[in-house]
């Protein structure tokens, strides 16, 4: 069993399964993934309650940004954040606003499409095509970087190099990379944290300071 799998059988089997991204719609996961960059979990949520009835893409088309901006304002940034969800509901806009005319295209092409729109990075990009529409990409984060320097695993450097390490020695499943994702998060909330909390982290007896096997 390599390590990958023993981190993620070892986060699951004390965290169980989480169930990402909280969300009643598609769109508003890809609105999410936006108002997410730079700022807490709580804050977006706030943003997505001020949508009220109007977080549907229709209706964000037909906003002006300053409505837009005003409404995810508890997000932070939220004139550039607003440019961005207007970016990405236009690219949205391409596939008719339906889930499966973007799951028949191939992914390659997908994730070429919206790393093309303003705002949308890496992490964006493989979140929304993650949650949004279930393509089994692993999304990297700062946790995951986190994970792997400390753990370690010898995953790379890069964002790139990180996420093919996970694809290729994790199976290629959107409920798994869904499940680690979040599993990752959390425990990097609650213990592996920048002045981590390694008391009763459930990686505690596996990470640097026990592990013999290294990979």
């Amino acid at each position: 069993m390599n390590s990958l799998i023993k981190i993620y059988d070892t986060l699951f089997a004390h965290y169980g399964g989480l169930d990402w991204w909280p969300a009643d719609t598609p769109y508003e996961i890809i609105t999410g993934a936006v108002l997410t960059q730079n700022t807490a979990w709580s804050n977006v949520e706030k943003a997505i309650a001020n949508f009220g009835d109007k977080l549907k893409p229709e209706a964000v088309l037909s906003m002006k940004l300053p409505e837009l901006s005003e409404i995810i304002r508890p997000a932070g940034f939220f004139n550039q954040k607003s440019v961005y969800i207007k970016a990405v509901t236009e690219w949205y806009a391409n596939y008719g606003f339906d889930v499966e005319n973007v799951q028949k295209e191939p992914f390659e092409k997908l994730r070429s499409e919206l790393l093309g729109v303003k705002g949308i990075g890496r992490e964006t990009a493989d979140s929304i095509l993650l949650y949004a529409f279930g393509f089994p990409t692993f999304v990297v984060d700062a946790y995951t970087i986190r994970l792997c320097e400390r753990f370690p695993v010898k995953a790379g450097k890069g964002y790139e190099e990180v996420k093919a390490y996970f694809e290729n020695n994790v199976a290629k499943d959107a409920e798994i990379y869904n499940n680690y994702h979040a599993l990752i998060v959390i425990n990097g909330k609650n213990h592996c944290r920048k002045k981590p909390l390694c008391n009763g982290c459930p990686l505690e007896n596996m990470c640097a300071k026990n592990l013999e096997d290294i990979i």
